[in-house]
């Protein structure tokens, strides 16, 4: 639950407004059979609503713009309907498109003009605190062309040679410096115009959108993420955020 005495980021008429966008339409399968990923309830409420809700905590969001499977936007559109939802928010549901650039570039399409700031948040993320949110919008007011929340490494990381079969060995080639690195979350934040044109001119398969950014030539800034921001994406993950979800109700009324 947002606290409104809270002030937003940058709050004024001159801050520039912000819109998020979850891509959706992905299935899931790791999660096994049965409803998409974001439909999955947690607690009772799919997860997708919970990332919605994660993204309009955030006084500074204006606009959520949900990007549905293909065949799905009816439904994801009553199931925003059923669920009470922040009145300040404005929300969009468009249909998405193959894979997960595609939906983003979608998503973006579906923009109204004067949202000069974008999220672009995993609908698998449902706990991501508002404080992080909150963040990632400042440091893109601050002139950070792209911005992501990140968390320093727990394990030593080794990069092997993949095997030509899975279960084979698989020989280290080298152990990185553990701590140069981070676990990137979302939302990631954008200055629209920079996202737009990455869209435009990025081709090849990317992982997330601040690496498009990165094949422009720009940088991209981290700021800290957090622990309960983690991807829902084993069985396990759902075990975790039912935990996460019983301790905030338990500590914070949530």
């Amino acid at each position: 639950m947002s606290d409104d005495s809270r002030p937003s980021p940058s709050a004024g008429p001159s801050a520039a407004r912000t819109a998020a966008v979850i891509p959706a339409a992905g299935r899931g399968v790791r999660l096994g059979p049965g409803a998409p990923k974001a439909l999955r309830a947690l607690s009772g409420t799919p997860m997708l609503i919970h990332a919605v809700r994660a993204m309009a905590a955030s006084r500074a969001v204006s606009l959520v713009v949900v990007v549905a499977p293909p065949d799905g936007a009816a439904e994801v559109k009553t199931l925003l309907d059923a669920h009470a939802l922040p009145e300040r928010t404005d929300f969009l549901v468009v249909p998405g498109g193959r894979s997960r650039q595609e939906s983003v570039k979608l998503g973006l399409d579906a923009l109204p003009a004067g949202h000069d700031i974008v999220l672009v948040h995993d609908a698998a993320r449902p706990l991501v605190p508002v404080d992080t949110v909150d963040a990632v919008i400042e440091a893109v007011r601050d002139g950070a062309p792209a911005v992501v929340p990140a968390l320093p490494l727990a394990d030593t990381v080794k990069q092997v040679e993949p095997a030509g079969t899975p279960g084979e060995p698989e020989p280290v080639v080298a152990t990185p410096e553990r701590a140069l690195l981070r676990a990137v979350q979302t939302p990631q934040g954008f200055d629209r115009a920079t996202l737009v044109r990455a869209h435009e001119t990025v081709t090849g398969e990317v992982t997330d959108d601040a690496g498009m950014v990165e094949q422009l030539g720009l940088t991209v800034v981290a700021v800290p993420g957090h622990e309960e921001a983690f991807k829902v994406t084993r069985p396990l993950d759902l075990v975790l955020a039912e935990a996460v979800l019983a301790r905030r109700r338990l500590n914070d009324g949530f």
